[in-house]
């Protein structure tokens, strides 16, 4: 690429291409994240609840229980008295010794929240005493332990187990009496005074005297800053991710709309032939890509650099964020990617509203699903956002930590970039040939015609000292398996995050998804080779080809070993999805079979799959179904051999 004319191109799109959506659309998505950016810090504190006055209340200035009530957000007070919960006007109606209740689903679901809300009020009470450890003569450590049998693996907490500082119940009574209830009404509210308290020192409070869980983010309720959990063990949840679905939302939401514009300037320059002005232009489709790419990628950077920078003014008061803009980049990569490639494959704006549909959805789960574990275990570092969520809770983030999350999206914006500009042609970009046929095109971008060197071997042409003509076509097979590698596993990561924490299952599961992805991406650009009529229609050159891709994949699956570095394999359903086929053993055999059996079993297959490939689509579709079979059963047999 030459700057000077990348540079003008992305020039010509601002002033002249930028935006395929009206002026009424960008004004309401720029109205739409004003608001939710207003929103965010508030639920990001805990200020706001969702069930703010849902329950109407009239309560006796002189019951025990006005404070209670007056303390709670959830209750409404409202001027009543038996008659208005008969009318439905109030669902609770509090006097002095005597609770009256709707009888309604609504009316027993209030009272139940003046009972949670009698406890939590005893608690804060509590807090206040001077002599904590008389308030609180109790105190419970939990200690989270793995799960037993075969998903042992599958954490309850992080991978290092953590102590949190809980409460035990007392035998004395605090305000609690025992109350009568009108009609249908009568029962005994009594609550206990909880007590609290940790083995290490006194415990850490907000302003109100509600504790959370440490570091908290994906706590309810909980802040960024409170460190411990202080109440009655019933007050312990387990994490629940409403601030990281926040997070994830705020971040990702922007890019879909960017992806609307930026793909139908794309698909612009195929519609009546647009685009042939700049094919034609002494300038190289990298630089009409990265032109037409540029302005939407640092607007999307900016876009999400100001939305970090925000987060960090509001929760933290102080700039920050530069890790998290960074781990956000290859997001913002990723979406642009995609919606390019989709953008090659569309026909017209509708087939294009169809792809930009399921990359959001696709992508959007990529991003979001892991993300909501962040409080969880290693399986939320799938997601880069899970850096952003652990920078805005002060943690520490290793380079190990950084690069799993960030690679694999790096890598595979590359490989959608890359087959995108394999169409970027032609021939190939104002034909209207179905999105079947488009697949295959760009797949087999990189193999070299006869008599031509390819992408791939017309570079290593001017480095090898031999000759390598003979084999250009085996070289460019296994050079486009290897640059496929980013794909399959970033749909196994997301697989594992999807399926981790259905148990035992999930294990089956994530090896059906494994054998599916790696067996297409070592034989799909076979078959589209093939049906070009690249190759030569012999059963010898069938299973070079079938040699060349099961080598190419061995080596590239390594990048697996990725995993290793967060400790994702802790998960059973992890270690299971991404073992690459080593059958554990003796330090020499295993050393023996981490190099032996892997390379035999994705030769095999990827030999099985050509051969079909060479006959046609009936026969390749057979042929690669018994690979994926031939590789789940080795698969099984290696995770039956681990476990």
């Amino acid at each position: 690429m030459r700057p000077r004319k990348l540079l003008r191109i992305a020039r010509w799109e601002v002033t002249k291409n930028a935006g395929g959506v009206d002026r009424q659309t960008v004004v309401i998505a720029l109205v739409a994240l004003a608001l939710f950016t207003l929103v965010v810090p508030f639920v990001m504190s805990g200020e706001t609840g969702l069930d703010e006055g849902l329950y109407r209340v009239s309560v006796d200035e002189d019951s025990q229980f006005s404070a209670v009530v007056e303390s709670e957000s959830a209750f409404a007070v409202r001027d009543g008295d038996v008659k208005a919960v008969e009318s439905g006007d109030v669902e609770l109606y509090i006097e002095p010794g005597l609770i009256t209740f709707a009888n309604t689903t609504k009316g027993v679901a209030a009272y139940e929240q003046l009972q949670s809300s009698v406890d939590r009020y005893n608690n804060r009470e509590l807090r206040q005493e001077v002599n904590q450890t008389a308030a609180f003569p109790v105190s419970v450590v939990l200690d989270y332990r793995e799960q037993g049998g075969l998903g042992e693996s599958l954490r309850i907490a992080d991978s290092e187990d953590e102590e949190s500082e809980s409460s035990a119940e007392t035998g004395d009574d605090s305000d609690g009496g025992e109350t009568e209830r009108s009609g249908e009404s009568g029962a005994t509210d009594g609550t206990d005074g909880d007590s609290s308290g940790e083995s290490d020192g006194s415990p850490t409070l907000d302003s109100d005297g509600s504790g959370s869980n440490g570091g908290g983010i994906g706590g309810f309720g909980a802040s960024f800053n409170e460190e411990s959990v202080s109440g009655s063990p019933s007050d312990i949840d387990p994490p629940f991710p409403f601030q990281s679905l926040v997070l994830a939302f705020l971040v990702v939401i922007p890019l879909n709309f960017l992806i609307q514009a930026y793909g139908s300037t794309i698909l612009s320059e195929r519609t009546n032939r647009r685009g042939e002005l700049l094919l034609v232009s002494p300038v190289s489709r990298f630089d009409i890509i990265g032109g037409k790419t540029l302005p939407y990628f640092l607007g999307g950077m900016v876009l999400e650099s100001v939305i970090v920078a925000g987060l960090f003014l509001a929760i933290h008061g102080r700039p920050g964020g530069f890790i998290s803009i960074l781990a956000v980049t290859p997001l913002v990569l990723l979406f642009l990617s995609a919606t390019f490639l989709g953008a090659m494959f569309a026909r017209s704006f509708k087939e294009l509203t169809f792809v930009t549909v399921t990359i959001t959805v696709t992508l959007t789960s990529y991003a979001f699903v892991p993300a909501i574990f962040t409080d969880v275990g290693a399986v939320a570092l799938i997601s880069p956002l899970t850096l952003l969520v652990r920078e805005l809770q002060t943690e520490t983030i290793a380079i190990s930590e950084f690069v799993f999350s960030t690679t694999p999206p790096l890598l595979c914006s590359g490989v959608f970039f890359g087959l995108g500009a394999g169409l970027y042609r032609e021939e190939d970009m104002f034909d209207q040939r179905s999105l079947r046929g488009r697949v295959l095109d760009a797949l087999v971008g990189p193999i070299p015609a006869t008599g031509g060197t390819g992408w791939i071997t017309g570079r290593l042409d001017s480095i090898l000292p031999v000759n390598i003509t003979p084999l250009r076509r085996y070289i460019a097979v296994g050079g486009l398996t290897v640059g496929l590698i980013p794909f399959v596993f970033v749909v196994q990561l997301l697989a594992i995050a999807l399926l981790f924490a259905l148990g035992e299952i999930s294990i089956i599961l994530i090896l059906i998804v494994v054998a599916v992805v790696e067996e297409l991406a070592k034989s799909l650009h076979i078959y589209a080779g093939y049906t070009h009529g690249l190759f030569a229609s012999g059963r010898r050159t069938a299973l070079f080809l079938g040699v060349a891709s099961g080598v190419g994949f061995f080596i590239a699956e390594k990048v697996a070993l990725l995993a290793q570095l967060v400790g994702l394999p802790e998960l059973a359903v992890a270690d299971a999805g991404l073992q690459g086929g080593i059958i554990p053993g003796p330090a020499g055999l295993t050393a023996l079979l981490f190099l032996f059996a892997p390379l035999l079993l994705h030769v095999v297959t990827a030999a099985i799959s050509a051969v079909g490939a060479r006959r046609g689509k009936r026969e390749y579709t057979l042929a690669v179904g018994l690979a994926m079979l031939v590789h789940l059963g080795y698969n099984l047999t290696v995770v039956s051999t681990l476990v």
